[in-house]
């Protein structure tokens, strides 16, 4: 009896574990973007980075959310962030409409002013697998992160003077944005 549940239990979990590996391998798992979520998919990644969140230690900013480190995190959010996770007042890009998972809009809704700002310091810093969110650990400095994450943490109540450098510079045309391509010299 308890050999024959034993083998029903193994004979279970193979069967489970074969399935996913054909859901797979056969090409029916959507890869595009847009292509509808797989079963549970959102559900999966929301809980895995959750539960890795809560075990990691929970650090105060290093950084006051004073007005010169969030105009200082507007400059790195507008160069590096922003054409994913949008600016105010402007309508979603190209890039940000093409991607899945979305890119939360930092500036409009909740954004992540409902995080703490070490949870958004940890993925500015880290990125988040398999969402386009990229790490930036050696790109930027622990500053320059602490004060993007001071910033998006209160975006809801972000001054005049942030508006105005999240603003500048915010809808360059794509002739200043893109050179005119010159020939490639012929060889000979």
């Amino acid at each position: 009896m308890l050999k024959g549940l034993i083998v029903g239990i193994v004979l279970g979990v193979l069967l489970v574990c074969g399935s996913v590996y054909f859901y797979f391998s056969s090409g029916s798992a959507p890869v595009a973007t847009s292509a509808p979520p797989m079963p549970m998919e959102k559900r999966f990644a929301r809980m895995g980075l959750h539960a890795y969140l809560d075990k990691l230690p929970h650090p105060a900013p290093q950084v006051p959310a004073d007005e010169a480190n969030m105009v200082a995190g507007a400059k790195v959010y507008k160069e590096q962030c922003s054409v994913c996770h949008g600016l105010p007042g402007e309508p979603k890009g190209a890039i940000q409409q093409g991607m899945y998972p979305a890119p939360p809009q930092l500036f409009k809704g909740t954004g992540v002013t409902d995080d703490d700002a070490w949870q958004s310091y940890w993925k500015v810093e880290n990125g988040i697998r398999m969402t386009g969110m990229p790490g930036f650990k050696g790109q930027l400095t622990e500053t320059q992160i602490w004060q993007v994450a001071v910033l998006v943490k209160n975006a809801d109540k972000i001054t005049d003077p942030v508006k105005k450098e999240l603003a500048a510079g915010a809808s360059t045309p794509m002739s200043m944005a893109m050179p005119e391509s010159t020939p490639a010299p012929k060889k000979k």
